[in-house]
């Protein structure tokens, strides 16, 4: 287990097995623990970097409201911290975190092995109903209030069981998880606007092979049609794990692994 300071905030990061590097990322109010069950098929052939952003896990209190740019650039300062920048690494991304993995291979194209989205957010058209300033506002208060009820420690660790089971969820009890997982949700619009906007001055870079895959319970198809042409609009392979609901790594690790590895062999 290891902690390094980026922005002035802990980060926790876990550094695991050998070989060219990948960088995982979670989802909306998820930690390094969500990747478990995919690790063990990764590290024979892989250095495997997981972290938590600030706020989630077990990394310290978020300090900003978070932005496309600041996410994807986060990924960068954590690997330098952690003595493995120095080489171009395949960056995956689950659920928003599809969108900062996105960003970092557009904005750090030197540094890109490859691309990985898995079950990655997708939005056409986002827009938000509120100016960012209340919206972040708003949220902090809300987070206040929430937390001064005392509803994280209440509620916050039998709803992720109910999510996936995991023996980590005692950390969704705090109420630092709960503000970092508010504010996410809160600024997820934002966060997608300024993907849009990348995508139309920043080119992903040539040759750097990139595949979607998109989680299927054997439900609506209209999830899998917008993933597929999230994977067009990349030039991307496109995959299917199913039956898998959107948690892809704990319901299918080893499909998750598998498009991993095959992606940047």
């Amino acid at each position: 287990m290891t902690f390094v300071r980026v922005g002035g905030v802990p980060h926790h990061v876990e550094v695991t097995g050998s070989g060219p590097v990948c960088v995982l990322s979670a989802g909306l109010g998820l930690g390094w623990f969500d990747w478990e069950p995919v690790v063990p098929f990764l590290t024979p052939h892989r250095t495997v970097v997981r972290f938590d952003r600030p706020g989630l896990g077990l990394s310290g209190h978020a300090r900003v409201a978070p932005t496309l740019r600041s996410e994807a650039d986060r990924v960068r300062r954590v690997l330098d911290a952690v003595r493995l920048g120095a080489e171009p690494v395949t960056v995956v991304g689950h659920s928003l975190a599809g969108f900062h993995a996105e960003a970092f291979a557009r904005l750090y194209p030197e540094r890109t092995e490859g691309l990985v989205l898995v079950d990655s957010s997708v939005e056409e058209r986002p827009r938000a109903l509120l100016p960012r300033g209340v919206r972040v506002a708003a949220t902090r208060a809300c987070g206040t209030l929430l937390c001064a009820a005392g509803l994280p420690r209440a509620t916050g660790p039998a709803l992720r069981r109910l999510a996936a089971p995991t023996p980590w969820a005692r950390v969704y009890g705090s109420s630092r998880v709960w503000r970092a997982t508010l504010m996410e949700y809160a600024t997820y619009a934002d966060v997608a606007h300024e993907l849009t906007a990348l995508r139309l001055r920043a080119a992903l870079p040539g040759g750097v092979p990139v595949a979607v895959l998109a989680a299927y319970a054997g439900g609506s198809r209209r999830w899998l049609t917008r993933q597929h042409r999230l994977a067009r609009h990349l030039d991307a392979t496109f995959h299917v794990a199913e039956p898998s609901g959107h948690l892809v790594m704990h319901d299918r690790p080893d499909t998750v692994a598998r498009t991993i590895l095959t992606t940047t062999p």
